[in-house]
């Protein structure tokens, strides 16, 4: 759905193993997608593979990566790892790792879907439609809650930090991954299957194309209040968390392209409080003291 993620908990919670599952819950390409993907891919340094045909890119540069390999370059430039991940997934993880300059050039792809790249000579303007999902530990061990965790308030804070408010302003989901009680491992009930959760999926894309002609994550202003109608305790409920939070009008959009996603999801007709809601609290990292 290209809602963006960051997924937040210590060290050995699965939140790496969650991302890389997701392509294989995401609807399969058409054939423009397909051909945007492999256009992109072809011009790369490796280019493309005629066995990855159809299948969603999924990129996860190491935390170490430049400014110029996220976003391209070069005397003729290629593309960088935000269009590679072009109608795909782009996976940062140990989020606060990431040169802060480097993260600063996700703003304009996560807006616009697409980055330009500028030479002397020449411009070139490469798509980067793709999913950001990140993830990151609460505190610089890991461990923020346990008795091991010896970070300071000013230390967790610094840590944070290392995000920017503009970046995390465009991070739809901000999902908690806490670890399991002792004893759940074992124990666990079977969750639902790939498959399952696929179907889901594509029937809340047909959904959302068939109302909006677009996915939701890409619904502008006007179509959020022809598409995304709130009652009015919603409206009020809204307007009050927007207030305590301190969130932007950016993030007061999100939150509802988010909440008719879950809707979507439910098949539900209308938003309603509890998808609302579960938007909202979707915010966690914007109403986290430390």
């Amino acid at each position: 759905m290209q809602h963006s993620c960051l997924l937040i908990g210590p060290p050995g919670t699965g939140k790496t193993m969650l991302a890389e599952r997701l392509p294989s819950i995401l609807p399969p390409m058409g054939e423009a997608e397909a051909l945007e993907a492999a256009t992109v891919a072809s011009i790369s340094a490796t280019g493309f593979d005629t066995a990855t045909w159809g299948a969603r890119p999924f990129r996860g540069p190491h935390h170490s990566a430049s400014g110029p390999a996220l976003v391209g370059g070069g005397s003729h430039p290629r593309p960088g790892e935000i269009s590679l991940a072009h109608q795909g997934v782009l996976f940062l993880d140990e989020l606060p790792e990431f040169d802060r300059r480097v993260l600063e050039v996700l703003r304009e792809p996560l807006e616009s879907g697409k980055i330009t790249i500028s030479r002397a000579a020449q411009q070139a303007d490469f798509p980067a439609r793709f999913q950001l999902i990140s993830a990151m530990n609460p505190c610089p061990c890991g461990h923020l809650g346990e008795p091991r965790c010896h970070c300071t308030e000013d230390q967790v804070r610094r840590y944070r930090s290392k995000i920017s408010g503009p970046l995390l302003d465009r991070i739809d989901l901000h999902v908690q991954v806490p670890r399991l009680p002792r004893g759940a491992l074992g124990n666990a009930a079977p969750g639902e299957d790939s498959a399952s959760v696929r179907e889901r999926v594509i029937g809340a894309r047909e959904r959302q194309l068939l109302r909006a002609k677009c996915i939701n994550s890409a619904l502008g202003g006007s179509a959020i209040q022809a598409h995304c109608p709130l009652a009015p305790a919603d409206q009020e409920l809204l307007e009050t968390a927007t207030e305590r939070l301190g969130l932007s009008a950016r993030a007061y959009h999100r939150i509802i392209r988010v909440a008719r996603t879950i809707a979507d999801l439910a098949g539900s007709e209308h938003i309603t409080s509890s998808h609302l809601s579960e938007a909202i609290g979707y915010r966690s990292l914007d109403r986290t003291t430390v």
